[in-house]
């Protein structure tokens, strides 16, 4: 009796020790393999830990005194399981065109977890052609992510330059959260974000965005360029002629509709190019729609 609980004991010791093996073989594995693709209760999980770190952060977010504080604070709430990081944040400019004045530490903001070498090799690029995911961005209220507005637009040639920028950085895809027309906050991630966020996690990082941007617009101040400045450069005229010009109709038939002479049309077409930096009459209606001067 004694000589089998031995061997028994022996038997059981030997299958812990397997068990102990195996498990720190596969922990090893797991170490290598990086983060494990989120299956159902680990999702849960995640989703209740940062529900809890963002509602936080939220709560706190007006204790932070610098823009690089708030950023690091959104950036820790974030669970690392999910792989996703902020990128930074952006206060767009009155036009279009002021993408030339963009300064960092003023009104652009990028977190430290950015590959190095990113934001001036976007910044060079973005002198010569329009990103779209921050045209996008300027025109939608809901967040969106680079995926998403790649199937949407398919874009060829220049306009793939800051995926294609993505890329040789290793940013492979981002979460856009637009703040109402005013800011942008945005995550971004070395994988792809369709099979990670929830609707429910895109709707918390979407919350935490824009209290983190109207925390950014607290301590950075009004852009003064805002302040006492008209919503449209065009007369109500030059708005009529180019929304007519808009649906298809020439100076003849724009000059019948207003009751106006062709030669009046014309230099109410002239100053609107003007103004809006345009080139001709179909950049002109493009520049207006853009900057949402006309439906």
């Amino acid at each position: 009796m004694s000589s089998q609980r031995h061997r028994e004991q022996g038997q059981m010791r030997g299958s812990m020790d397997r068990s102990h093996i195996v498990s720190a073989v596969t922990d090893g594995m797991r170490e290598r393999a990086g983060p494990m693709p989120l299956q159902g209760s680990d999702a849960v999980r995640i989703e209740q830990i940062m529900r809890g770190k963002l509602v936080e952060f939220t709560v706190q977010v007006g204790q932070y005194k610098t823009p690089s504080s708030v950023l690091d604070a959104l950036d820790a709430a974030i669970a690392a399981d999910i792989s996703l990081m902020v990128l930074g944040a952006k206060r767009f400019g009155v036009n279009l065109r002021d993408r030339d004045t963009l300064k960092v530490g003023e009104n652009v903001f990028i977190h430290k977890s950015v590959p190095e070498g990113w934001w001036d090799a976007y910044f060079e690029l973005s002198k010569k052609a329009y990103a779209p995911i921050l045209m996008m961005a300027r025109h939608c209220l809901a967040p969106f992510t680079w995926t998403e507005c790649l199937r949407m637009f398919e874009p060829v040639g220049i306009d793939r330059w800051s995926h294609e920028l993505g890329l040789k950085f290793g940013m492979r895809d981002g979460l856009t959260c637009p703040v109402g027309a005013r800011w942008v906050v945005v995550y971004w991630s070395r994988k792809v974000l369709s099979n990670t966020l929830s609707p429910q996690l895109r709707a918390l990082l979407f919350m935490a965005a824009n209290f983190a941007a109207i925390r950014l617009e607290q301590i950075v101040g009004p852009d003064p360029r805002r302040i006492g400045r008209q919503m449209s450069p065009l007369t109500a005229r030059e708005l009529s002629v180019l929304r007519l010009a808009s649906i298809g109709h020439r100076t003849k038939r724009i000059a019948q509709l207003l009751e106006l002479g062709e030669e009046t049309i014309r230099s109410h077409l002239k100053k609107a190019q003007a103004k809006l930096g345009a080139k001709d009459r179909l950049h002109a209606v493009a520049e207006a729609l853009r900057h949402q001067l006309i439906p």
